[in-house]
């Protein structure tokens, strides 16, 4: 009986929370439950008042949404942004979690920012007026190139340094936290990927790859989670 059980587990999928805000309609938790599902993995989605953290986790993506509040690193002022403070504390505490277990964790748009600030970076507030070469709107559709590090984590994953994403984000990274390196630029020379110095799987992206869903190249971001979930569940 043992030795089923033990098959069984194994057989388990990698679980990996998803963090979000609370709302009824969750597109991108659904596209990001798909990506997961797809590459391997079972999500399990985590908002303010909304769910547990499980007492077993194979990684963790911090999703996408809301600007974050200035006062996480340091600065004052709105920009006109609504922010959700319930949301900024589990997810920085979700982010401490992470980091402390060395789960593998993927940020996502608002997620990658916030993994910067949580290391002490700051965030440029609002840069829709300082674009020149970049569209300066949203879509979930492709828009523009984000050139990659060559040598990077990142880089590895994608097999190429020019890749095609989407922009959905008012803020970006400006002052990078510690043990960070930029690893990718859109043309207007705004952050567009981060990830840990130390090649853990910590990596944070601009774009929404989620949404990505026929796009190839934006699920190798998925299967290398699945990869790196299935070394920290079997080290």
């Amino acid at each position: 009986m043992n030795d089923v059980a033990i098959d069984h587990r194994k057989r388990e999928r990698p679980i990996v929370l998803v963090t979000g805000p609370t709302k009824t309609i969750k597109f991108a938790w659904w596209a990001t439950r798909f990506q997961l599902w797809r590459a391997g993995l079972r999500g399990v989605y985590l908002s303010p008042g909304k769910g547990t953290i499980p007492d077993i986790l194979h990684g963790v993506i911090i999703g996408g949404g809301n600007d974050i509040d200035p006062k996480h690193y340091g600065a004052t002022g709105s920009g006109g942004a609504v922010y959700d403070a319930a949301r900024d504390q589990l997810e920085l505490e979700v982010i401490a979690l992470a980091l402390k277990k060395k789960l593998p964790m993927l940020g996502i748009c608002r997620g990658a920012q916030l993994i910067n600030v949580s290391r002490g970076g700051t965030l440029i507030g609002d840069l829709r007026p300082l674009r020149k070469l970049t569209p300066n709107r949203n879509s979930i559709f492709p828009i523009k190139q984000a050139t990659i590090k060559s040598g990077s984590y990142l880089n590895e994953i994608f097999s190429k340094q020019h890749v095609q994403v989407n922009s959905l984000h008012n803020q970006a990274v400006d002052k990078l936290g510690d043990g960070l390196d930029v690893v990718g630029h859109d043309d207007d020379g705004f952050v567009q990927a981060i990830e840990s110095s130390d090649r853990q799987f910590v990596i944070g992206v601009q774009w929404h790859p989620e949404y990505l869903i026929f796009e190839p190249i934006q699920s190798k971001l998925f299967n290398a989670l699945a990869v790196a979930a299935n070394k920290f569940r079997n080290p």
